[in-house]
C-alpha cells in the first residue's frame, strides 16, 4: 500500500459520520492560514536572541527570514496546482504536517544551519498548505452573503496573523525563549491536524495536467542563489568568486526556468499571461514595492532592540500601531478605488510609504518612540496596505476568468520574491555603511555588529547609520515604483470601477502581509 493510499484511508476513517458544520470547516482552514501568516513576521523580534544563542552572523539572520519566504513563494503555485489535482484536504494535511514538524526542528535547533534548514522546510509546508485554505472555505459555504462573510473572516484572520506576529513573538521571547516562536506551532498544529483529519471535507478539480515540479525547483533555486550571491557581497565584495559564482548560477537557473516554462505543456507560470499589460505591469510594480516594504519589519526590530535597547516584548508592542495601519490601508483601498481609480490609489499608497521610509531614515541613536518608530511606521504600513490591494486587483482584472487564481498566485509570488531579494540588498547596504562608520576594513567586520550592539559607544551610532541608509534606499526604490506605475499601469475612468467590482465579488488577490486573499480585507 502506497503512502498516499494510507493517508487517504486514515482520512476516510476519521471522516465518517455526518457532514461537519460549515463554521467548523471555516475555523479549521482559518487556523491553518493563521499559522502560515504568523510565521512570516513572528521571528523578527527573536532575531537578536537567535544570533546570541546560536552565534549567527548578520547574513545568517537575514536568511532566517529569507529561507521561509523564498521557499513559501517559490513553491506556492505548485502547492495550489497539487491541491487541484490531488485534493485540497490532502494537501492541507500534508502541508500542515510538514510545517509542524519543521517548526519542532527549528525550535530544537542547536546550530544556525539547522535553523535555516527548518525555516526552509516550514516555507515549503506553508506553500503546500496555504493555497488549499481558501478553496476549502469557499467549498464549505454556499455562494452569496454567507460565503462573503466566510471569506472576510478568512482574510481578517490572515491579516491578523501578520499583524500579531511582532507582539506574539515579543511575549514568547520575553517570557520563555526565542525557541518558542517556533515551538508554539507544534501543539497548535497538532490540534488543527487531528481536527482536520476528522472534519475537513475533500475536494479536487483534477484536469489531467501534471505538476510542473522542475519549474518550481528551478525558480526557487535560482532566486535563492541570487539572494545568497547578493548577501555574499557584504563579506566578499562584488568582484569575488564567492559572489560572482552564485549570482551567475542564479541568473542561469532563472533563465532555464523561463525556457522550461515556455516549452512545458502545463507550466507553473504561463508566460503568455504577461502579454497582458495589466498583469505584467502590476507584477513588476509589486516586485519593486515588495523589495522595499518587506524590509521594514526586519530593520525596525533590529533598530528598536540593538540601538534603543528595547526588550523583545517592547519591540513587539512598538510595532503594533504600524501593524494595525496595514489593516486600515487594506480596508480603505476598496473604498477609494471606484473614486480615484486603482492606479491612482496604488500611486498614492506608494507615495505615503515613501514618505514614511524617508522619515524613518532620519532616525538617531537616541530616537524618540513617537517620531522615530510609531509615526513613520504607520505611514510605511498604511501605504503598504493601500498599494497591495489595487495592484492585485489590476493584475486579476487583466486575466481571463479561469486564470484569476493563477494570476493571484503570481502577484503574491512577485511580492514575496521581490521582498527576499530586496532584504538581501538592503542588508548588504546597511552592513557596508556600518562598517564604514566604524572604520572597519571591508564589510566582513560589519557582520558581527550589524545585528548586535557592543560596549563601544560608537556601535549604536554606526548601526543607526546603516539602518537609516537602508530606509533611505527603500524610499528611492518606492519613488521608482511610482514612476513605473504612472508610466505602465492601465489607467482611465473604467479601470477604477472595473477592478473595484472584482474586489466586491471576491476576486483572488494578496493582502499586505503577502498571503493569498480574495476580499482585500473588506
Amino acid at each position: 500500500m502506497s503512502r498516499a493510499d494510507g493517508a487517504s484511508r486514515i482520512s476516510r476513517l476519521f471522516s465518517r459520520g455526518a457532514p461537519p458544520p460549515a463554521w467548523l470547516v471555516v475555523a479549521l482552514a482559518c487556523a491553518g492560514q493563521f499559522l502560515v501568516v504568523l510565521d512570516v513576521s513572528v521571528v523578527n523580534v527573536a532575531l537578536p536572541s537567535m544570533r546570541t544563542d546560536l552565534g549567527m552572523s548578520a547574513p545568517g539572520l537575514q536568511w532566517v527570514v529569507n529561507a521561509y519566504a523564498i521557499a513559501f513563494a517559490g513553491f506556492m503555485l505548485l502547492g495550489g496546482r497539487a491541491g487541484d489535482l490531488y485534493g485540497r484536504k490532502r494537501m492541507f494535511l500534508v502541508g500542515l504536517a510538514l510545517f509542524t514538524l519543521a517548526s519542532l526542528a527549528g525550535g530544537l535547533a542547536q546550530d544556525g544551519w539547522q535553523l535555516l534548514l527548518a525555516r526552509a522546510a516550514q516555507g515549503l509546508g506553508a506553500a503546500v498548505l496555504a493555497p488549499s485554505t481558501l478553496t476549502i472555505v469557499t467549498s464549505a459555504v454556499p455562494e452569496g452573503a454567507a460565503r462573503a462573510r466566510a471569506i472576510a473572516t478568512w482574510t481578517a484572520v490572515g491579516a491578523g496573523g501578520g499583524a500579531a506576529g511582532g507582539l506574539v513573538g515579543g511575549v514568547l521571547v520575553d517570557t520563555l525563549s526565542w525557541r518558542w516562536v517556533l515551538l508554539i506551532n507544534v501543539p497548535v498544529g497538532a490540534v488543527v491536524l487531528l481536527s482536520s483529519l476528522r472534519w475537513l471535507p475533500e475536494s479536487r478539480a483534477g484536469d489531467g495536467r501534471r505538476l510542473d515540479l522542475p519549474g518550481a525547483v528551478l525558480v526557487t533555486a535560482g532566486l535563492g542563489m541570487l539572494a545568497y550571491g547578493i548577501s555574499q557581497t557584504e563579506a566578499e565584495g562584488w568582484t569575488a568568486a564567492a559572489t560572482l559564482v552564485p549570482l551567475a548560477a542564479g541568473l542561469a537557473l532563472v533563465a532555464l526556468f523561463l525556457v522550461v516554462e515556455a516549452r512545458t505543456a502545463a507550466p507553473l507560470m504561463p508566460l503568455g499571461l504577461f502579454r497582458s499589460r495589466a498583469v505584467s505591469s502590476a507584477n513588476a510594480a509589486m516586485f519593486l514595492c515588495g523589495s522595499a516594504m518587506f524590509c521594514m519589519w526586519f530593520f525596525m526590530t533590529l533598530y528598536s532592540q540593538n540601538v534603543l535597547g528595547y526588550s523583545p516584548l517592547e519591540a513587539g508592542l512598538a510595532l503594533v500601531p504600524s501593524s494595525l495601519a496595514v489593516l486600515v490601508g487594506s480596508k480603505s483601498a476598496p473604498r477609494f478605488m471606484p473614486v480615484l481609480g486603482a492606479r491612482n490609489v496604488a500611486v498614492l499608497g506608494t507615495l505615503i510609504a515613501a514618505v514614511g521610509f524617508g522619515w524613518q531614515s532620519l532616525m538617531t541613536a537616541r530616537g524618540d518612540y513617537l517620531t522615530e518608530i510609531m509615526l513613520p511606521g504607520i505611514l510605511m504600513m498604511l501605504g503598504a496596505g493601500l498599494t497591495a490591494t489595487p495592484l492585485a486587483a489590476l493584475a486579476t482584472s487583466g486575466a481571463a476568468p479561469g486564470e484569476a487564481g493563477l494570476v493571484s498566485g503570481l502577484i503574491n509570488t512577485s511580492r514575496t520574491m521581490g521582498g527576499s531579494l530586496g532584504l538581501a540588498v538592503m542588508s548588504t547596504i546597511a552592513a557596508a555603511r556600518t562598517a564604514s562608520a566604524l572604520g572597519v576594513g571591508g564589510t566582513r567586520g560589519a557582520a558581527g555588529v550589524i545585528s548586535t550592539p557592543g560596549p563601544d559607544g560608537g556601535v549604536p551610532e554606526a548601526l543607526t547609520e546603516g539602518y537609516a541608509l537602508a530606509f533611505r534606499t527603500g524610499a528611492g526604490v518606492l519613488l521608482g515604483g511610482v514612476v513605473l506605475m504612472l508610466v505602465w499601469l492601465p489607467w482611465g475612468k473604467g479601470a477604477g470601477p472595473a477592478v473595484a467590482a472584482k474586489v466586491a465579488e471576491g476576486a483572488p488577490s494578496t493582502n499586505a502581509e503577502g498571503t493569498t486573499s480574495t476580499s482585500f480585507e473588506k
